[in-house]
Order: structure tokens, then sequence, then C-alpha cells
């Protein structure tokens, strides 16, 4: 269809770039809606038992694979389609990612009423997971495009929104939930049927709204200047190749970083609202309330620390989240023994703008060491340590905490695994560290 073409998306002239922002967020808001599944997470564990669960109930760990497989497969589908959604253009990736997102939902959806685990991982999780990754790396790229002049400001727009995602998905699911329940439903199946619906609309309003710059275009009255200290320069005008990227050692060392810095905050919030009920007492309404104070957190931090990044460099900013973040987490269980709810949020929080700062400063960070040219397929093959992480972090969370519970109150299940994460981060700081300019024999003219 022409109207899809990457052709049929060129602004016009005097096109105001600011109206592509709202179309990033109205597509990313939606895919966020993955940051907030914990709130599904006890009420699918109790679908056939309604007020508690039943014989042939799931089990919450294997609920929560469904988050991980989506996840994964966010990160396996950008690598693949990268250069694919360079070529197609943000518009025709974002009809693609509505299609594959909101069917995942449809899906999922069925999964509940017919109550089949294996449809929940292929429904929400592969092809939602498509949609995910799909919908996450086009706003991305078109935006570093529109804003060269600030491109850690230009992530942070971009990403902020899927941050933000759980801030309306995590309520919503559950005030849905709470509306369709019945004496034979928990009301998950429709909830997730009707966040279908909402969310097609929405994205496929920023697929309308899209456009991309004209070749060759540029800020009125910027040139390019070198970079700030520690974002380890490229030189003007130069870019790396995507088949010659990856094969860089730079590549490794910030997938690395991306990987230990995802591990280390993900598993917080695919375990969320079950967390802060069994380690303070509160209800599934303070739950999902705590998965949106976390959503907040997460869409400020995207925005505010890749802005932060455009002043002090990546590497720096990257070094703050690993030893702060280290600090927070040493706190963690500290806040339970105290049975301080408020300190716990308030540091849980910190750590949670950091993750979301992480996803945003990366693509600036890719966009230093190669270039801009490539950086959309760039990033689509580093996030394929978001793939791994969400493995690592969930499953970590879930499988260890399920566990403990066997042998300690629920309360204490958790304040273990935070050490766990400190560990992670300090692997993510040595090799942020390592991090060097990119040799210039693999600068070719963009």
């Amino acid at each position: 269809m022409p109207f899809l073409s990457r052709e049929a998306t060129v602004a016009p002239p005097g096109f105001n770039r600011w109206l592509v922002p709202p179309a990033a967020i109205a597509v990313h808001m939606c895919i966020g809606q993955i940051y907030g599944f914990s709130v599904f997470k006890k009420p699918l564990a109790r679908v056939l038992g309604i007020d508690a669960p039943g014989p042939g109930d799931w089990a919450e760990a294997d609920v929560g694979v469904a988050f991980s497989i989506a996840l994964a497969l966010l990160g396996l589908s950008a690598a693949v389609f990268g250069k694919w959604v360079e070529r197609a253009g943000p518009r025709k990736t974002m009809v693609a990612s509505a299609a594959c997102f909101c069917g995942g939902l449809v899906l999922a959806s069925l999964a509940v009423r017919w109550h089949q685990l294996w449809l929940l991982y292929v429904g929400y999780g592969l092809v939602g997971g498509v949609g995910l990754g799909l919908g996450y790396i086009a706003p991305v790229s078109t935006l570093m495009k529109w804003f060269p002049d600030r491109p850690g400001m230009a992530t942070g727009m971009a990403i902020m929104g899927f941050g933000g995602g759980a801030l309306i998905g995590g309520p919503l699911a559950e005030e849905l939930m709470g509306r369709f329940a019945s004496a034979g439903s928990v009301g998950a199946a429709e909830a997730l049927l009707a966040m279908a619906g909402l969310y097609a609309v929405s994205m496929l309003f920023g697929a309308w709204l899209v456009r991309v710059p004209p070749e060759g275009w540029k800020p009125q009255g910027w040139e390019p200047k070198p970079t700030k200290p520690g974002a380890a320069a490229l030189a003007p005008y130069a870019s790396v190749a995507l088949e010659t990227a990856w094969r860089t050692p730079q590549f490794w060392l910030l997938w690395v970083v991306l990987c230990m810095n995802v591990s280390a905050g993900i598993g917080i919030l695919g375990q969320a609202s079950p967390m802060i009920q069994d380690m303070f007492g509160v209800d599934a309404a303070a739950g999902a309330g705590y998965v949106g104070l976390l959503s907040i957190c997460n869409l400020g931090g995207r925005f505010l620390w890749s802005s932060f990044s455009d002043l002090v460099g990546r590497r720096a900013t990257y070094c703050v989240y690993f030893i702060l973040g280290a600090a927070l987490y040493l706190c963690v269980p500290w806040t339970q023994q105290r049975g301080d709810v408020t300190l716990f949020v308030v540091v849980t929080g910190l750590i949670l703008s950091m993750y979301g700062g992480g996803f945003a400063t990366i693509p600036a960070y890719l966009r230093d060491l190669f270039g801009s040219r490539n950086v959309g397929a760039i990033h689509g093959r580093l996030i394929t340590a978001w793939s791994l992480a969400a493995l690592i972090g969930p499953q970590l969370v879930d499988r260890l905490s399920e566990a403990n519970k066997r042998t300690l109150p629920p309360e204490q299940a958790y304040n273990g695994i935070f050490l766990l994460m400190v560990g992670l981060l300090a692997v993510g700081l040595v090799a942020n560290l390592l991090v060097r300019p990119v040799d210039p024999k693999h600068h070719v003219d963009s």
C-alpha cells in the first residue's frame, strides 16, 4: 500500500519536528504495557479457583514465563527486522507492530478463557513479543534523525513512552478486571480483549502521524559539534556499517552493559505487584498503584537521565547507573526489615529510573561510537542483550523467591535476591569502563 511506504512518510517543507514525539509515544505507551504485566500474575494463578488458586490453576512463576518470552522476542525480532525497519520506514513498521502486539493480546485473552498456558506463551509471548520489537526500534531511529542536535534527549523522548506504559496499563488492567470479574471469572480474559482494542486505536494513530525527515535535512542553524567528554566521539558525518559494527569489541562491551543494567531492573518490574504485596502485606490495588509509580520513575528516568548524558557523556552516565544502583540495591533489604514501605518505594523508584535511563541512553551511546546512519539496525542487534536479560532477571526473581518462600516468611523471600543484582551491576560497570572509541579504519562517509 503506497500510504504505508517510506516515501509517503517523508515530511513536507516546514514540517514541525515536534509532532513526531507524540507519534512515538502513542506507540510506546501501548507496547509498554508489558511492564504492567505483573498485575495479571495473581489473577491468572486463580482462573479456575476464582477466589484462590484451585486444582489445575497455573503457578505465578509459570505465568511469568510469558513476560520473559515477550521481552526475549522483543530483542530477537528487533535484531532480525532491524534492517527491514530502516528500509520500510516507521509507518509500515508501526502498523505491523500494532497487528502483532494487539493480536497477541487477543490470543492471550483466548488462552485465559480456554485455560491453555501454551497459548498464553504463543500469544502474549511470541506474537506479542514480535510486536514489541517492531514498535520499539522504529520510533527511536526516527526521532534520532529528527534531533541530531540533542540525541540523548531524542532517545529519551522516544523511549520514555515505553517506560510509562505500565502507568496506564497496570491500573487500566486492574480496573478492567474489577469491572469484568464475576462469580465465574477473574475478569482477565475480558480485560485483555478490551486492552487490545484500545491499544490498536492509539498505535494506528501514531502510525498515521509519524514522518521522516528528507534526505540531508538538519535543524536550521545547527552544525555538528564534538561530543561531550566521555562520549567516545566519532568523526562528524562518519558512520560504521552494521556488518562491521557488530564485530567490534565496542559493540559487545555495550551489549554486556545493557544486559547487566536490564537484568538488574527487569526482575523488579516483572514481579512488582506480588513483591510489594508479599514484602509489606498491601492489597492488590496498592500493588497496581506501585506498578504505576514504578512506571512514572521508569518514564521520567528515560528522559532525565538521557538528557543528563548529553551534558556529561554516556560513559559517565552509565557509571552513575551502576555505582548508585548497586548502593540502592544494598538498601532494599533494610527497608523491608524496617517495615518502611514508603522508603522501599523511593529506593526502588530510583533504581527503576536508572533502568529506564539505561534504555534511553544506549541509542545515543551507539550514535557516538558508530554514527547515526545505521543506528537503528545496530540498535536492533544490540537489544538482543535485552532478550537474555529478560530470561535472567524475571526468572531469577520468580524462581528464587518461590523457592525461598518454602523456608522463609514471604516478606523475607526477596532480600537475598537483591544482593545478586549488585553483582550484575558490578559486571556492567567493568564493561562500561573498558569502552573506547572505534578505530577510524572502520569509518565510512555517511
